[in-house]
């Protein structure tokens, strides 16, 4: 490897390059020379966020250097926040994008209201453009194409179990559905702390079938329930069908839904049921700390009112070993869990999952009234996959390339956006929340996208309130292409425009 290879923030605009002996005439430490270097190479954009520095080896040998003084060099920069390391893969430069602050409303006033339907009308506008053939999609929450899943792994397993076991395909399917694959999902259900049993799985079409499944058991037309702000946008129309009323709890991408806000709602018998996403949050892409899952955990128990944890995201925290579930917490089964693979490992599978805790018997008889079960051939595919150690090995990668999406990401809303912009530091997952600077307005922004055939998510669908109105959110599940590119460099001309 040359040296402009390992330094690619070399330049001639630069001081010439700095040996041993060089910087052994500075008059302060190696490393701290080194790091000096290296911050003015960031803060000049010749190491831009995202960049990948060179091994600690690497760089050692190309600067005749000891392998501790780059090693304290770079975790200087990484105390300071300019750079962090990654599992397997090295040390990487961080975008310095500011985060959003935290939304700032009282829940505890706010009346329990049904959706505005300005937002439901808004939710079936943005549909409708992510579905255009026409439009490239810079924040739909599905993964294209077959570097994010294994799917002709997926497709030899399922070609062999119809060939030596035809009964999957002619045998109907009943619940409770494949005992290999619910035994699966409860051992890869103890990375995430929760010790389940699968005579208590509940196999469903999807997450969202589960998240329908256990508004409808635990509260009835008129209730009141607790949604984050921001939430997950399907949340308010299915609430809107059911029948509920929501109230709005803020929450903060570092510290998740404000505790305080909901046990005084709690206190005030206000609520019926509490939908949390813990664990890379959607849209933030951030998770709850560990104390404040216990806590939550505690609430639903002590005022016995259920929390329905959204987990579709969990297994995509970046960090290893995974931070535990709000389940794991559970002590009487006031806490319904609810995931699925279709973010994971295989969308046209359709395979998701729930344990619903002291609710178990009524979300059983909920499922078979509503869709009977799931196709056996599929689910058998997908537990055979689940043991033979390709899911695990699938999800280290994918970690990791969600990682450096997200990265990269941030590094290009840094350089595309104009000054102003915030967006969120996600733990896992491929999402972003995106803050427009002052004078930004989504919807108008949404608007002038679409006529570029750019498809967005505004904020304020993320909201039954309509709150959010300068907030994006975008993903980065798509292969960086010259094309995703270019719409995203057009969007952000079309921010720096609304200043």
């Amino acid at each position: 490897m040359t040296d402009s290879q390992l330094y690619p923030f070399k330049s001639s605009r630069t001081a010439p390059y700095m040996s041993a002996n060089t910087m052994q005439d500075a008059p302060q430490p190696l490393y701290q020379t080194l790091a000096q270097e290296l911050r003015h190479a960031m803060n000049d954009g010749r190491l831009p966020a995202g960049e990948r520095l060179p091994s600690v080896r690497e760089a050692a040998k190309s600067r005749g250097l000891s392998i501790n003084t780059v090693l304290a060099a770079y975790r200087q920069l990484e105390t300071h926040g300019l750079i962090e390391a990654r599992p397997q893969s090295g040390y990487f430069v961080r975008s310095r994008l500011p985060t959003p602050p935290a939304p700032r409303f009282a829940p505890a006033s706010t009346t329990a209201q049904p959706a505005e339907t300005v937002v439901l009308d808004q939710i079936t506008r943005v549909l409708a453009a992510q579905s255009s053939p026409d439009t490239i999609d810079l924040s739909l929450a599905c993964p294209k194409g077959g570097d994010f899943y294994p799917g002709e792994r997926l497709g030899r397993l399922i070609a062999d179990l119809a060939r030596h076991r035809p009964n999957l395909l002619t045998d109907y399917s009943l619940p409770p559905g494949s005992l290999l694959l619910r035994r699966e999902i409860c051992r890869h259900a103890q990375d995430l702390a929760m010790t389940l049993a699968p005579d208590d799985i509940i196999l469903t079409n999807g997450c969202m079938e589960a998240l329908q499944l256990a508004l409808r058991a635990v509260t009835r037309p008129g209730d009141t329930i607790a949604l984050e702000s921001p939430t997950y946008f399907n949340l308010i129309p299915l609430a809107e069908r059911l029948g509920l009323k929501t109230i709005e709890v803020p929450t903060h991408p570092d510290a998740g839904m404000s505790l305080d806000a909901l046990e005084l709602l709690l206190s005030e018998k206000r609520l019926q049921a509490i939908v949390v996403m813990p664990n890379v949050h959607n849209p933030l892409g951030t998770s709850m700390p560990l104390d404040a899952k216990r806590r939550l955990a505690d609430l639903a128990n002590t005022y016995q009112v259920p929390v329905i944890e959204d987990a579709l995201y969990a297994e995509l925290q970046y960090a290893t070993p995974l931070q535990p579930a709000v389940k794991a917490f559970d002590r009487d089964g006031w806490v319904i869990v609810c995931a699925s693979y279709t973010k994971t490992l295989a969308p046209g599978f359709r395979i998701g999952w729930m344990e619903g805790g002291r609710f178990r018997r009524e979300l059983s008889e909920l499922k078979f009234c509503t869709s009977v079960s799931q196709p056996a051939l599929l689910c058998e595919a997908l537990g055979v996959f689940l043991e033979n150690g390709g899911y695990a090995q699938h999800l280290r990668r994918l970690r990791r390339t969600y990682a450096g999406q997200i990265d990269r990401l941030r590094a290009l809303i840094d350089s595309a956006f104009p000054a102003g912009t915030r967006a969120t530091q996600p733990t896992g997952g491929f999402l972003l929340w995106v803050q427009l600077p002052a004078g930004g307005d989504a919807n108008r922004l949404f608007d002038a996208a679409l006529e570029r055939r750019i498809s967005i998510t505004p904020g304020n669908l993320f909201s039954p309130s309509g709150r959010y109105t300068q907030h994006i959110r975008l993903s980065g599940c798509y292969p960086f292409s010259d094309r995703y590119v270019h719409a995203l460099m057009s969007l952000g001309e079309l921010v720096a425009q609304q200043q």
